[in-house]
């Protein structure tokens, strides 16, 4: 086939983007597929023979970092690119069209909340994960939470707030924290993923800076209580559930560096579970998955508490694919190697597309 591997963009999780697109197309042209990976925001100039570009063996070697990039350093992308403020770049559609699939692996922002695919939906390219409804859906976690819980999967209270909007002061929205959530609560934009802008809030002035820190990347912010116990993921993939993943970071959380530094958490796959927590977290993972009206694939995180409830925190429907994502392990663990995972998830949305 000819493939197309859209990464990048200008989202927080761009180098994790990129990082997981340069892997892909590797692994895809390994299953003997042409591949071109493409900068959705960067685009490609100057073409005179397209389909030749599905021949080219040149993919940079991206890493995660030990950080996203801050909002700072994505302007400073836009502003090398003119300014421009549209986010799909030159000759990007015009390449999906040529493609027979568009491997999507991009992260956050228009990549994973159903812009792209709706773009995709109206010139009928055929693309990797779930369609934009879905996407928008799981994107949005407040949102999700209703979601998952009218199919009665628990999600930890929270509350949504702005923090544009001219109705709801900081004082407000504190006052409404320590009234609904309490401490110790964590703060997330409502919309990123791979950690970025999350806070572990314990009181009162470590809850301002938290939602000073979530404002850098989104104003509408989810404050939400804290549930402890042991962390897990799961993924659905092709019509079932995957062994799930225990995620035991060394230090700390699991937030950005612990998820893309090498050896800075352990991961245990499949997770030591008995059978009753098995069979309680795979059927969590399928009512979220139906649910949210997902395709193809997603990952679901959650935190098994003390009482033995799994509690979902969210859902990923572009899940990472770098070394040390999660997706790729539970796959191992089935005996599906990396390449075989990205081109039967290739090949899931050529067939999709055909039906």
């Amino acid at each position: 086939m000819n493939i197309v591997v859209l990464a990048g963009g200008l989202s927080p999780e761009r180098n994790v983007s990129l990082t997981s697109g340069s892997l892909i197309t590797s692994a895809l042209r390994k299953k003997g597929h042409r591949v071109l990976m493409i900068d959705v925001y960067e685009g490609i100039k100057n073409i005179s023979d397209p389909l030749s570009l599905f021949s080219s063996e040149d993919t940079p070697v991206y890493s995660a970092g030990s950080r996203a990039p801050t909002p700072e350093e994505r302007e400073a992308i836009k502003q090398n690119n003119g300014g421009r403020t549209e986010l799909i770049g030159e000759n990007v559609i015009k390449m999906c069209k040529l493609a027979d699939v568009t491997f999507l692996a991009l992260h956050g922002d228009m990549g994973e909340n159903g812009q792209l695919q709706a773009t995709l939906d109206v010139f009928d390219i055929a693309y990797t994960g779930s369609g934009y409804v879905g996407s928008l859906l799981a994107m949005d976690k407040d949102i999700a939470k209703k979601m998952l819980q009218d199919a009665d999967v628990l999600t930890p209270v929270s509350i949504r707030c702005n923090l544009d909007c001219e109705f709801e002061s900081i004082d407000a929205i504190i006052d409404s924290a320590c009234e609904r959530i309490g401490f110790p609560c964590i703060v997330k934009p409502c919309s990123c993923g791979s950690s970025v802008g999350v806070s572990m809030v314990e009181n009162k002035e470590e809850l301002v800076s938290a939602l000073e820190l979530a404002k850098r990347y989104e104003s509408a912010v989810l404050i939400e209580k804290r549930i402890f116990g042991r962390e897990f993921t799961q993924a659905y993939f092709d019509n079932g559930t995957l062994p799930p993943v225990e995620i035991i970071p060394k230090c700390g959380f699991y937030d950005y560096a612990n998820k893309y530094v090498a050896n800075a958490t352990e991961e245990i796959c499949p997770a030591p579970l008995d059978d009753d927590q098995l069979k309680a977290i795979s059927e969590a993972t399928a009512k979220g998955f139906r649910a949210l009206h997902l395709d193809g694939y997603a990952r679901f995180d959650y935190i098994l508490d003390s009482d033995n409830n799994f509690w979902c925190l969210e859902a990923n429907t572009l899940p990472g694919m770098t070394p040390t994502s999660l997706l790729p392990q539970e796959a191992a663990a089935v005996g599906i190697d990396y390449g075989s995972l990205c081109d039967k998830i290739a090949k899931m949305a050529l067939n999709k597309q055909r039906k």
